[in-house]
């Protein structure tokens, strides 16, 4: 009996990720950062189509309050239109920039995406982590409750004392109260787990048992990460920003039709008597002063060069991250190992307990020790699984090129 309450929870089985992955796909869904994203994506694209479009065409109506007098008659009045064209190409650069911020904030997703998923991958596992210790409490307390009900046994027969036996209840209470603290954290973590999640509270499920498998995965790629690949599309957007800009500063050609009409002169007849006056017109903008332009060309220039060392700086804290997490899951395989190896060194010595009971010789200051030295164990083992998956998870975010 007294074994069964201390390895029932580390006998572990394999891990079905369906049930997080089902949690992090419901993230993905009810998210408003996730779906704000999306619509940065939605306005982006419409981008293109505002890129599309030309200048607005300008209409003119004048009226001659005193009028003019030609040959053929007085003017009346004039009608104009007027269409500014961009140099050719500078409307396919504008759809080539706006294109390549459309990239900019699909990556910018795909980082908040990756971003949701660890979060909610590392709640998981503290939950978890929690519940676990909830349940070794409780195992630990019922325990206590045996060498308790022995302890009585040993009173009656003259071999132990009342103290032994308040002793053991007040460590009973010692494990009551970290239960309730406990208790307490997981609520908190449930609240912060359905906020990820938007939705209201919610009774959440952990698997029961995880394992650390045995192979770890060592995909340390992260040229492709969409955290680097960020740097990447702002660099192609200022490129094409540049093109824009020198499609821009090339001359504009206008067209337009100017349209007089003239009232007929009543006092002769001749011929084109009253002829209206259509005018074709072709005209140039050109940017005589362009120290503006020149000016952005600098600028571009400059953000390219702050890319890269952005880029860089990525690079070299992704690469540290990485360490980090690849240290701490190593230290938390062996972690695991060696409390494991301390629980079973611990299992012999209760079990050289029970037999000085059964002798009638048991010590309860030794019960004490070695049941609070198991319970230092297993909070051990718990912690080290808990943290194994949270750096592995880590890893996953920062070597993963597609998910």
């Amino acid at each position: 009996m007294l074994i069964f309450f201390h390895f029932s929870l580390f006998t572990f089985h394999s891990v079905s990720g369906q049930e997080l992955e089902d949690y992090q796909n419901r993230a993905l869904q009810n998210n408003p950062e996730i779906q704000s994203l999306n619509s940065s994506i939605d306005i982006a694209e419409e981008r293109i189509n505002e890129a599309n479009a030309f200048s607005d065409t300008e209409f003119g109506l004048g009226y001659f309050v005193s009028e003019p007098e030609t040959r053929t008659g007085a003017q009346k009045f004039k009608v104009s239109v007027r269409q500014m064209l961009p140099w050719f190409g500078t409307v396919q650069s504008r759809k080539d920039y706006a294109g390549s911020m459309v990239g900019v904030e699909e990556v910018d997703l795909e980082i908040a995406r990756r971003q949701l998923k660890l979060n909610v991958s590392q709640v998981y596992f503290d939950i978890y982590e929690l519940e676990e210790k909830l349940e070794v409490l409780q195992q630990n307390i019922d325990l206590l409750e045996v060498y308790r009900t022995m302890a009585l046994n040993s009173i009656e027969v003259g071999k132990a004392s009342a103290v032994e036996v308040l002793r053991l209840k007040m460590r009973q209470n010692d494990l009551e109260e970290q239960m309730k603290i406990i208790r307490l954290q997981l609520k908190a973590l449930n609240i912060r787990f359905n906020k990820l999640l938007n939705i209201n509270d919610e009774n959440m499920e952990v698997q029961d048992t995880l394992i650390i498998p045995m192979q770890e995965s060592e995909n340390i790629d992260l040229a492709l990460h969409p955290e680097l690949q960020r740097y990447d599309k702002f660099a192609e957007s200022i490129t094409n920003s540049e093109e824009l800009n020198q499609q821009e500063s090339a001359p504009k050609l206008g067209f337009g039709l100017d349209y007089v009409s003239v009232q007929e002169r009543t006092d002769m007849d001749f011929s084109d008597n009253g002829k209206d006056i259509v005018m074709p017109m072709v005209s140039f903008s050109v940017p005589i002063f362009n120290k503006k332009y020149r000016s952005i060309s600098r600028q571009n220039e400059i953000r390219q060069e702050q890319i890269s060392f952005d880029r860089n700086a990525a690079l070299n804290d992704m690469e540290s991250r990485l360490s980090s997490a690849l240290n701490e899951r190593a230290s938390a395989r062996i972690k695991f190992e060696t409390q494991s190896d301390n629980l079973s060194q611990a299992r012999d010595a209760e079990e050289l307990l029970l037999k000085q009971y059964e002798t009638g010789t048991i010590d309860f200051d030794d019960v004490l020790d070695i049941q609070e030295i198991q319970l230092n164990i297993q909070m051990n083992l718990i912690e080290a699984v808990s943290s194994w998956f949270r750096q592995d998870a880590v890893v996953e975010y920062l070597t993963l090129n597609n998910q």
